[in-house]
């Protein structure tokens, strides 16, 4: 089981973030089947902070991807070579949220409660998470290394990214973080990107891919199902009418990466059990032609429950086809029973 142990104050932290999920100063997930105790602490307060000899590294992490599980992978090594613990820094809320800029445009892949729970499941010691203020983002990559790395942390070892950059502005490259580090007799080992199909991984690609209609690639990517969080909202029950009941999701974080418009065969956790589902993203063309915003809905498959104003998650399996308008709500119903059948089949439903 893993056991987080938070530490600080969170207010500004969680000021940012959805207020459907709480987070709890002790909490269990079961990793695998094993019976061992996995303590991960979590920190946003550095001061009087003791970690034997940390080996650090630092980023955004969004979507904990195969090129960030890469990095920590490495982390880990090196902290169990060097006798020290692994720590991971992020900050949170992104940068653009405190800073203004462009927020309109902004897509996330994880929230920070999706963040905190992807990174404590890949078994690191430590997560540090500073709150990122306008004063923060004046400091230059020297003076981040200086306060933060060497006299607040005491690290003596920095694993990054290949396209790593942190500092006022992201000005710091590899070079000059390099440079700065050796002042302060701290080692920093850059990685290669991680490779599939011969593509480099990234968040901005995976985003891409989602957007795109590339669900495959983007959970090739991700190394797991993409997902979304978000509470059970009323709709206007025309589903139920032709025997096809939808949670209508609202997702309570205007930054959250959303997949392309269509329908996809989804697993959905509800209260911790999980239930298979197929999902619409779109403007239901059939039955509300002239509706212009996005909705997100999930039929339960074997499911007739009221579970309205309910946190649930779904995790993006297949994409199936576009949404299409129809003429009519026997046509749509025709098409559904289809969908329905092919999902069935994918997740070997009898």
């Amino acid at each position: 089981m893993y056991r987080f142990i938070f530490t600080g104050e969170f207010s500004n932290i969680f000021r940012y973030t959805s207020k459907h999920i709480r987070i709890e100063l002790f909490y269990f997930l079961y990793f695998c089947q094993l019976k061992i105790l996995l303590i991960v602490v979590i920190h946003t307060n550095l001061d009087n902070l003791h970690i034997e000899n940390p080996i650090l590294t630092i980023g955004v992490f969004d979507g904990v991807h195969l090129g960030h599980q890469r990095v920590l992978d490495r982390l880990k090594n090196i902290a169990k070579d060097k006798n020290g613990e692994s720590v991971v820094l992020t900050l949170w809320p992104h940068p653009r949220i405190v800073l203004d800029k462009d927020i309109e445009s902004l897509r996330l892949l994880n929230n920070i409660e999706e963040k905190i729970s992807l990174l404590s499941k890949t078994n690191i010691d430590h997560l540090i998470i500073i709150p990122f203020t306008k004063e923060f983002a004046e400091l230059s990559a020297c003076e981040f290394i200086e306060e933060y790395l060497v006299r607040k942390i005491g690290v003596k070892y920095l694993v990054i990214g290949y396209n790593h950059q942190f500092g006022k502005d992201r000005k710091a490259g590899f070079e000059f973080l390099n440079e700065c580090a050796n002042k302060f007799g701290l080692s920093i080992e850059k990685l290669d990107a991680k490779l599939v199909d011969n593509d480099k991984v990234s968040s901005t690609k995976i985003r891409e891919f989602l957007t795109s209609g590339y669900l495959h690639i983007a959970n090739n990517y991700l190394g797991y199902p993409y997902f979304i969080s978000g509470n059970v909202v009323e709709g206007n029950h025309i589903g139920r009418k032709i025997g096809f009941p939808t949670a209508n999701i609202k997702i309570p974080e205007p930054y959250k990466q959303v997949p392309k418009d269509g329908v996809y065969a989804v697993k959905v956790n509800l209260n911790g059990v999980l239930y298979y589902g197929m999902l619409n993203i779109g403007s239901r063309p059939t039955v509300e032609p002239t509706l212009r915003s996005k909705n997100i809905e999930v039929h339960i498959l074997d499911f007739d429950q009221k579970i309205y104003n309910q946190t649930i998650t779904v995790h993006f399996v297949k994409r199936i086809r576009d949404e299409k308008r129809f003429d009519g709500l026997e046509q749509l119903k025709n098409q559904l029973i289809k969908d329905k059948e092919e999902i069935k089949a994918i997740f070997n439903l009898t």
